[in-house]
């Protein structure tokens, strides 16, 4: 899938046999043989060979972060041009033995005489044998992300209502645009599959009231399966080049990535697991000089839609911004109208890695649409880490 993407970048700017300074890109839940995944991505594509592919790993802020670092030898003049991106899937997880098992099978490697080879397997048990699937879990509290996101919603009290509403809103906006054309020159087909096929245009109240909580089934639970992300396959590419590289190739400048930041909270402490977006976010307006209002466009991943409804509340709350953003007054609230306009990750699901380049390529596109203006994105990650960053098209 990184591979078709890569190619999908490529064939649209015309990139077949070209040497280009780097690819950047990775994936969340890998094979042990995908180690060198972004190198063997570009080495299947029409890229020159003589492309260097760099993986890295930063959860569900992989494919943004890659654009930041990327960008940023971009404006110290290290490098001229560059491919980030992203992939995962979970039709295809990496299903290991449990270590127990595994670790037999290693002394088993070692062992020399046919004797020592059954003493490996003294004390074995069938048991050993059941098939270990990736955790989305945290290492640190054993909690999954749902429910570390079940405490942030009953933390900022966050309604069922609110979420189910924002996740509707999130279909109905994916929907129009798929219908309207917009992710058409987007998109690339792979496998016989053009269009996102888990979004729910049908969707209501209704249904989405009649679904049981996920994560919590106490009686006070909230998220659901309906207003979280779907877990999908899928990957994503964004071509970052200097002004001057794209005037010499004769290359469209949709948008200019002017500012980035990344930030995390103590959420082995008691943080919010998903809050430090609120502080990659507010640090980026410091630096850039701007306030939460001087944006045209809003792309805030969808992790759950209680995660974006408690960012939006954290912003506005005075307690907050003072005491933990150490503010002198509340960022203040959005214009919802502006915020994922064409729908996000509840909708059109989060294959972790790929779901950065994804909002880079919407709000770009957005932008250009519009002429001009100014986007800001907001992600959450795994590890209690969030990354920002701000689009601009003059």
């Amino acid at each position: 899938m990184l591979t078709r993407a890569i190619q999908g970048v490529v064939d649209r700017y015309g990139l077949a046999g070209r040497q280009i300074d780097k690819v950047v890109a990775g994936a969340v839940t890998t094979h042990s043989k995908d180690w060198n995944l972004a190198r063997e991505a570009v080495l299947s594509t029409s890229l020159s060979p003589l492309t260097p592919g760099i993986t890295m790993q930063q959860a569900c802020g992989t494919s943004l972060q890659a654009a930041l670092m990327a960008g940023a030898e971009i404006a110290t003049g290290q490098i001229e041009c560059a491919i980030v991106g992203g992939t995962d899937t979970t039709s295809d997880p990496p299903i290991v033995f449990q270590r127990r098992f595994a670790q037999r099978l290693v002394k088993l490697g070692r062992a020399k005489s046919f004797k020592d080879k059954l003493a490996v397997f003294k004390g074995f048990s069938p048991a050993e044998l059941a098939p270990q699937p990736p955790s989305n879990g945290e290492p640190r509290t054993g909690l999954s992300m749902g429910q570390h996101c079940e405490r942030m919603a009953k933390e900022w009290q966050i309604s069922r209502r609110d979420q189910d509403e924002l996740t509707l809103a999130s279909h109905r906006n994916a929907a129009q645009a798929w219908n309207e054309g917009f992710f058409d020159d987007l998109v690339v087909e792979h496998a016989g599959v053009l269009r996102d096929n888990n979004i729910r245009p049908d969707s209501d109240m209704e249904s989405l009231g009649k679904l049981k909580p996920a994560f919590d089934r106490s009686g006070n639970g909230t998220l659901t399966a309906g207003n979280s992300t779907t877990l999908t396959d899928g990957a994503a590419a964004v071509l970052l080049t200097s002004e001057d590289y794209a005037k010499k190739h004769d290359l469209p400048v949709t948008c200019y990535l002017t500012q980035g930041r990344t930030a995390a909270v103590d959420f082995v402490g008691d943080e919010g697991l998903l809050m430090a977006p609120t502080v990659a976010v507010a640090e980026m307006l410091q630096k850039a000089g701007l306030t939460l209002q001087d944006f045209d466009f809003y792309e805030i991943h969808e992790a759950f839609a209680a995660q974006v409804l408690c960012t939006l509340k954290a912003w506005e709350s005075e307690d907050y911004c003072r005491d933990r953003l150490g503010l002198d007054a509340p960022l203040g609230a959005i214009d919802r109208s502006k915020m994922n306009v064409k729908g996000s990750s509840v909708a059109v699901g989060h294959p972790f890695a790929a779901t950065g380049a994804r909002i880079v390529s919407t709000l770009a596109k957005l932008l250009e649409q519009k002429g001009s203006g100014r986007g800001l994105i907001s992600v959450c990650t795994a590890g209690g880490m969030g990354v920002s960053a701000i689009l601009e098209r003059d």
